[in-house]
């Protein structure tokens, strides 16, 4: 070998090794992908900043330790999967579903990749089949249920406690959602049948559905209605409480952010608060936990809530022993 190929060819492997080593200390930022329900971050609302704030809280940054991609189903049933499949390709470290049709929607399209799959709310894990069991989900998936199934009953009976006087009442159920649907359905004609109302299932799809089943409901004489745990009810909760307002009906909602755009009454979890525990579990599974050893954690608090401002409106007189049970007013 001659001599100057012999030096260039020394340079050329003492250049590249530093740059060899800096590439292996180059510490890979991890990527989640967020299926939501809503057609945007405004309309999540309060769960967009809090499922980021608990990522905060395990000391992440947003855009720099840790890479977050959103999907926004706008609330279309087809759309959840194929969004699903979208963020499913982009390899991510973690997928997760805001809600059961999301959850569910990312777990069909996780499953060849083994990719692991944090769901939030919901409402009953094992009948959704997305994991075995609450203390063992098996497979790739673990998360935060809300109990929402098992609240239907104690929903009804706060609103009949709230509105002593109504003998017929409504359930507002996603018919997209069959299986969640029919439980909700189930569990609501019990509970009705106990407390002597006639109990009518109002079903819709989309929010274009909500007025008319609205004015039907107006037309069957309906005097209260319970609103079923479901993201379409959660991004149009200002026209659901402006619709049962109009119509003049008593509503039972699930969330205090419907009560705080103008439902009657709120019964259930703190549903910001699973989004921001959300961040606990995708910690652990960065840092090397499995979904299959994560148990499925399910509230364990409850809070009533109550629009005095809206019980006004309706000319409802509430009675002061419920006023003295609730967690909070709103005036």
């Amino acid at each position: 070998m001659r001599r100057r190929a012999f030096i260039s060819l020394i340079g050329g492997a003492v250049v590249g090794l530093p740059l060899a080593a800096s590439a292996q200390n180059v510490k890979r930022v991890p990527r989640i992908g967020v299926l939501w329900h809503a057609g945007s971050a405004e309309e999540e609302g309060i769960y967009f900043e809090t499922l980021r704030q608990g990522l905060r809280d395990h000391g992440y940054v947003i855009g720099q330790t840790i890479l977050v991609e959103d999907r926004f189903p706008n609330e279309e049933h087809e759309r959840f999967f194929n969004l699903a499949i979208e963020l499913a390709e982009l390899n991510m470290d973690v997928l997760v579903g805001a809600g059961r049709l999301a959850s569910l929607a990312l777990q069909q399209a996780a499953a060849t990749r083994n990719t692991p799959v944090v769901f939030i709310n919901d409402p009953n894990p094992v009948e959704s089949k997305l994991v075995a069991s609450l203390a063992n989900p098996g497979a790739n998936v673990t998360g935060i249920s809300n109990f929402a199934l098992g609240l239907i009953a104690r929903r009804i009976q706060l609103l009949k406690e709230t509105v002593p006087r109504i003998s017929k009442i409504a359930l507002l159920v996603n018919a997209n959602d069959a299986i969640a649907a029919r439980h909700y359905a189930q569990e609501g004609q019990v509970a009705a049948q106990k407390l002597g109302l006639v109990f009518r299932i109002a079903e819709v799809r989309s929010p274009k559905d909500l007025a008319p089943t609205f004015s039907k409901m107006s037309s069957d004489q309906v005097e209260g209605l319970v609103v079923s745990q479901d993201g379409l009810f959660y991004a149009t909760r200002k026209e659901i409480a402006n619709l049962a307002l109009t119509h003049r009906v008593p509503s039972m909602v699930y969330s205090r952010e419907t009560v705080a755009a103008g439902a009657l009454v709120s019964y259930g979890p703190n549903n910001p608060f699973n989004f921001r525990r959300a961040g606990t579990y995708i910690d652990k599974i960065l840092k090397g936990a499995k979904p299959a050893d994560l148990p499925v954690e399910q509230p364990t608090r409850f809070e009533f809530i109550v629009n005095l401002k809206t019980g006004m409106a309706l000319g409802i007189e509430l009675p002061a022993s419920l006023l003295a049970r609730a967690d909070e007013v709103i005036e």
